[in-house]
C-alpha cells in the first residue's frame, strides 16, 4: 500500500460531512481513495451532482495537513495504517456494512487466521468470571492453539481475557475507543506492551480522540465484526457486552454466553440473552468448539498451490488469480474485472467452490481458501 493511498484514505475519514457508507461507496466505485482525491475536476466528472461544499471539505488544506499529521505519527510510533483495500484488512470485518475505512494497528498479528474469538463482559468481573476466562482460554489452547482472542482492553472480563491469552501464548488484540497516542485505562499499558509481539492494539480513531462514552459503543462493532463468534462471559442486565452481542447477531455471527445463578447480578445479562435466544449456552471450550464445528482443528489442511492452480480451466484460473491479487471481492466486481458473461460466471464460481478453491462470504463476496 503506497503512502499516497494511505494519506488519502485517512483524509476521507477526517471529512465529517462524508458519511461512512458514502466513503465506502466511493471506494467501491472508484477503487481507491487516491483516485477520489486526485483532482476536483476528476471527481466532478466521475460523480456528477456532487455538492460543492463536500468537494471544498474534501480538498481543504486543513484536511490534508491533518491526514499528514496522522500518517507521520503512525510512522514515528511503529503504527500500521491498514486501509479498506489493504490485503491485511480483517476480511471478517470487511463483510460488515459499517466497517471503518482505516484501521490503526500497533503490534504483530494476522487478523485473517482461521479462528477468531471475541470475549466480552462486565468491567466489574467477579472471581467466577475471571476464572471462566482463564479456564476457557486454557482449554481452547489445547484444542486450537492459534486462535486469535479479541477484546477491548477494559477493566474486568476484557483484561482477564487478554491476560489469559498471554499466559497461554494465544495472539490477542485489544480494540480501543480512542487514538493510539494513549492507552486507556492507563493501568493496562503494561499488558498492551506484552501484546505487541503476538497481537497488539487496534482502533479506527485518529490521535487526539478522547475515550468518550459513545466511542466505546462504536468500537464494539469492530470487536464483533472481526470475529467468527462473540462470547459474553459475565454481564449485568444492561451493558456494553450486550450491545456487542446484539451487533454479532446483526452481522449474522455466532454468539454464546456462560450462564450464572439467577441471583447473581453479573450473570443477569448472560441469562437474559440465552433466554431470548440471542446467545447459545456454553459451559466450556469443548461446548464452544463443538457448536462452531471446529472439531477437525488438529487435521492439517493441504494448502492449494496458488502459484500454479492445477486442474483449472483458463477462465477458472483467471478468477483464482484475480482473487489472489485482490483478496475477497463482490460478485459484481469480479464480473466487471473478468468481463465473463453473468450466467457463465455464476457457473464458474460454483465449480470453483465445489473444487475447494474458493468460498462464498456474506454480502455476495468470494475469496480463495
Amino acid at each position: 500500500m503506497n503512502d499516497e493511498e494511505i494519506i488519502a484514505s485517512i483524509a476521507l475519514t477526517l471529512t465529517p460531512t462524508l458519511g461512512l457508507k458514502i466513503r465506502k461507496r466511493l471506494i467501491d466505485r472508484l477503487e481507491s481513495a487516491s483516485t477520489i482525491l486526485s483532482s476536483k475536476t476528476t471527481l466532478k466528472t466521475l460523480l456528477p451532482g456532487i455538492k460543492e461544499d463536500l468537494i471544498t471539505s474534501l480538498f481543504s488544506k486543513e484536511r490534508k495537513n491533518r491526514a499528514l499529521e496522522e500518517y507521520q505519527f503512525a510512522l514515528n510510533h511503529n503504527i500500521q495504517c491498514i486501509t479498506y483495500t489493504d490485503k491485511r484488512y480483517p476480511y471478517r470485518l470487511k463483510e460488515c456494512i459499517d466497517a471503518p475505512l482505516v484501521l490503526y494497528f500497533r503490534g504483530n498479528c494476522d487478523f485473517n487466521v482461521p479462528y477468531v474469538v471475541s470475549m466480552v463482559g462486565t468491567r466489574k468481573a467477579t472471581q467466577y468470571g475471571k476464572k471462566l476466562c482463564h479456564d476457557f482460554i486454557n482449554d481452547l489452547h489445547l484444542s486450537i492453539p492459534d486462535a486469535l482472542i479479541i477484546s477491548g482492553l477494559a477493566f474486568g472480563i476484557d483484561i482477564a481475557s487478554h491476560k489469559a491469552a498471554i499466559e497461554f501464548n494465544h495472539p490477542t488484540v485489544g480494540v480501543l475507543a480512542h487514538g493510539l497516542d494513549r492507552i486507556y485505562p492507563n493501568q493496562h499499558k503494561n499488558i498492551a506492551e506484552q501484546m505487541y509481539n503476538k497481537g497488539g492494539i487496534i482502533t479506527e480513531f485518529p490521535i487526539h480522540t478522547e475515550p468518550e462514552r459513545y466511542n466505546f459503543v462504536s468500537r464494539n462493532r469492530i470487536i464483533a465484526g472481526m470475529s467468527d463468534a462473540t462470547i459474553v462471559v459475565e454481564s449485568a442486565n444492561k451493558g456494553g457486552a450486550l450491545i456487542t452481542a446484539d451487533l454479532a447477531n446483526d452481522y449474522n455471527r455466532d454468539c454464546f454466553a456462560f450462564p450464572g445463578r439467577t441471583t447473581d447480578q453479573y450473570s443477569e445479562g448472560c441469562n437474559k440473552i440465552i433466554r431470548q435466544n440471542k446467545a447459545a449456552l456454553i459451559t466450556s471450550a469443548e461446548d464452544f468448539v463443538k457448536a462452531m464445528q471446529w472439531n477437525c482443528f488438529n487435521k492439517k489442511k493441504s494448502p492449494i498451490q496458488r502459484s500454479l492452480f492445477p486442474d483449472l480451466t483458463p477462465q477458472e484460473k483467471e478468477i483464482a488469480l484475480l482473487l489472489q491479487k485482490q483478496g475477497s471481492m463482490q460478485f459484481d466486481n469480479i464480473l466487471l474485472k473478468t468481463k465473463i458473461p453473468l450466467t457463465q460466471l455464476h457457473t464458474l464460481l460454483f465449480t470453483l467452490e465445489m473444487k475447494g478453491v474458493i468460498r462464498i462470504l456474506t454480502g455476495d463476496r468470494y475469496e480463495l481458501i
